[in-house]
């Protein structure tokens, strides 16, 4: 194993992969503190890593001094809790005059199939001269348990696929100042037909300027990939097939409210046998992958919260197109599902909420900074049933959490409606997912 180390740290030195499109993101490392980057897989976590090597470099650093290793790669595959002092011994074994005397950079991918990372890695940032950078595609690298056994030595945060400003800069469109105020009658066309775009192909790099019929190829294997690598093979799990037909129901009603009893009777009428408790496991794991989110209800009350349905999201809403079973009619929800994703980035206290009278509002999130904001999602407000509805919802919503300003995302409409209450703002989805992902450099949690 040690010259097989030896072998791919050599190898990784003469070559670089492309570091793609820079990400909105700026990633703070902190000094003996290990940097976590976590997300869905084919997110752009790699490549993320890699933009981080080229700074390095482009700063001075020896690339000699910049160890990487892609831990899925198969060559690696006996790595363990008992031997991942090999790495240290392989590296240094090359260069013997850097230890203790220069900065080390290493660069661990995928590290959480290796059993036994987190003693290894605090191991590390104690005894050598280094910087450590993580990545890996589960939430469980952002939990408590990770947190003790790490001992307060490593910073996450999430990448999630393409933002719309990223997905511009990945088809060379730059608009420095679209998120804002007035913009040109020219970009704004251009923008909203790039965001058409965006809304077709969804947000992962790689299927970024693919045509339809490989997009779809490529998300299917996404899917195959979360469903059959983050989930079966790691969690043991004996039930595949309803764990497929689950997922394709979820993903065929993103935007919608589900219980555990009525998923239950969904998977009792295709034949499978599967306890609640399993489908809520399940629920756990899919969201552990970065694939699937659900949303509770505001509510002071944790029984209420727990008591009341939860709605369904996926993690990109070109991936729900691809991979579901039906032809989804519902271009509201799908719209509601991008901006869900373009809440997250920001901040992982989201909610729905449910006023008194019993109207909806389809997301209440709470900033960073505690302040909270009302949303409603409408493909279009032409109807005027549907703005007398989402405008009433508000209204309500607004008094009730005591709050003066709502906001509406609709496909392309624009306006400010004064109410009692406060304002109603209606603004196009383009522009309110670039005013958002501008918000988004906060650390997601110290492990």
């Amino acid at each position: 194993m040690k010259e097989i180390l030896s072998e791919i740290i050599l190898d990784s030195l003469e070559f670089r992969p492309d570091a793609g499109i820079p990400r909105s993101l700026e990633i703070t490392h902190i000094s003996g503190k290990a940097t976590i980057c976590t997300g869905v897989r084919r997110a752009g976590k790699s490549t993320y890593l890699f933009q981080v090597i080229d700074r390095l470099v482009s700063d001075g650093v020896d690339p000699r001094n910049i160890l990487y290793l892609n831990l899925f790669d198969d060559r690696l595959h006996g790595l363990g809790s008992d031997n991942l002092h090999l790495i240290l011994e392989a590296y240094y074994g090359l260069y013997p005059e850097k230890k203790n005397r220069e900065t080390v950079y290493f660069f661990f991918d995928e590290i959480q199939v290796v059993p036994g990372w987190e003693s290894f890695v605090d191991r590390l940032l104690r005894s050598e001269k280094s910087e450590v950078w993580l990545s890996g595609s589960s939430a469980e690298m952002l939990s408590k348990e990770i947190g003790t056994r790490m001992r307060g030595r490593a910073l996450s945060w999430e990448i999630f696929p393409f933002s719309f400003e990223e997905f511009l800069r990945g088809r060379d469109v730059e608009v420095a100042t679209a998120a804002g105020g007035k913009v040109s009658t020219g970009t704004r066309l251009l923008l909203q037909r790039e965001f058409e775009e965006y809304r077709s192909r969804g947000g992962f790099p790689e299927v970024v300027n693919l045509e339809r019929r490989l997009r779809v190829k490529v998300h299917q294997e996404y899917f195959n990939a979360i469903l059959y690598r983050d989930m079966v093979e790691r969690h043991n799990i004996s039930h595949p097939n309803a764990l497929l037909d689950l997922a394709h129901r979820l993903v065929a009603n993103v935007g919608s409210l589900y219980s555990l009893n009525k998923l239950k009777s969904y998977l009792d009428s295709l034949g499978h046998t599967v306890p609640k408790g399993s489908i809520s496991d399940y629920l756990r794991w899919f969201e552990d992958a970065y694939f699937l989110f659900s949303l509770q209800i505001y509510d002071a009350s944790v029984a209420r919260r727990k008591a009341n349905p939860r709605k369904i999201y996926a993690i990109d809403h070109g991936l729900v197109t691809s991979i579901s079973h039906r032809i989804l009619v519902n271009t509201g929800h799908l719209l509601e599902n991008m901006i869900f994703v373009g809440l997250r980035r920001v901040t992982p206290e989201i909610y729905y909420y449910r006023t008194e009278k019993g109207h909806e509002v389809d997301f209440i999130y709470i900033m960073p900074d505690g302040s909270r904001h009302l949303l409603q999602v409408a493909a279009s407000l032409d109807a005027g049933e549907t703005e007398e509805r989402e405008v009433r919802a508000l209204r309500s919503a607004m008094k009730e959490i005591g709050v003066d300003r709502g906001t509406i995302v609709t496909l392309s409409e624009e306006r400010v409606i004064e109410v009692d209450e406060g304002v109603v703002e209606v603004v196009a989805a383009w522009r309110f997912l670039l005013r958002h992902d501008r918000q988004r450099n906060e650390p997601d949690g110290v492990a």
